[in-house]
């Protein structure tokens, strides 16, 4: 297998890979879930249905996981550090977004891009984290990581909750702003660049996995609010299954894979 290209080192150290990447997973994984415990006061102020309120949550969802490997295939062609460091730009001018959202839409379209800036940052997290630090203490590392990215999943609404009855429902996207531009820097300073093995793009992978994670997304995010047995529903999660095992055929024979089937 061929081994991942590096560029100089620039300060880079397993520390600092450590705390940029588990804060960076921290405040990604958090907006999952901060936001539930906000909606009835974003509804007192900006209106809309129960379905924008659903909105406010699935479209981040739905963008993350439509997303995630795509995100990690271009850090793997354009420069992990580099991708991270755009991924968080983005994730950090989408929560400056949705605080200042003046109506559903624009702020249901915020959360859509924190998908996308969050899908590019998670999967980069973890192959900047496993290229900086050493075999040996790399359990150990993975580990602050996930437990980084737990808490937030865990503390999500708590932390929602107590933003919305102490200050207002904004200041759940605003923590993130600060967050997000201390670690930009950082790391573009500590973190080590590396590129993948395989020197291009693999579009075909790309609109076959992205088309199949959507369908099957759309079909668990709508399944309730539709009915399980609705057309919509049942259509997106057949597409979605079917372009899936399409994309497990193709790749089985594509020249530069975006998922090596060998490895499972």
């Amino acid at each position: 297998m061929k081994q991942h290209s590096k560029q100089p080192v620039r300060g880079g150290s397993a520390v600092w890979a450590v705390v940029i990447t588990s804060a960076a997973g921290f405040i990604t994984a958090l907006d999952n879930l901060i936001v539930t415990t906000a909606l009835p006061s974003i509804r007192e102020d900006l209106g809309g249905g129960l379905e924008d309120l659903e909105w406010t949550v699935s479209a981040y969802t739905l963008t993350f996981a439509v997303l995630l490997m795509f995100g990690a295939s271009l850090g793997d062609r354009f420069g992990r550090r580099r991708l991270f460091a755009i991924g968080l730009g983005i994730f950090t001018t989408a929560s400056a977004a949705a605080a200042l959202a003046p109506g559903m839409g624009e702020l249901i379209a915020a959360r859509a891009a924190q998908g996308v800036g969050s899908a590019i940052v998670t999967p980069l997290t973890l192959t900047l984290l496993s290229a900086a630090v050493p075999a040996a203490r790399r359990g150990a590392a993975l580990g602050v990581w996930g437990a980084a990215s737990g808490i937030a999943v865990a503390t999500g609404p708590l932390i929602g909750g107590a933003l919305t009855e102490n200050l207002s429902w904004q200041w759940i996207f605003w923590v993130n702003v600060p967050l997000g531009l201390a670690l930009i820097p950082f790391a573009l300073l500590r973190l080590n660049e590396s590129r993948g093995p395989n020197p291009t793009l693999d579009l075909v992978g790309t609109v076959l996995a992205s088309g199949g994670l959507f369908g099957i997304v759309y079909a668990l995010v709508r399944g309730n609010a539709d009915g399980w047995s609705s057309t919509p529903v049942l259509g997106a999660f057949f597409a979605g299954a079917a372009l899936l095992v399409g994309f497990v055929l193709y790749e089985l024979r594509a020249k530069h894979p975006m998922l090596p089937m060998h490895l499972f």
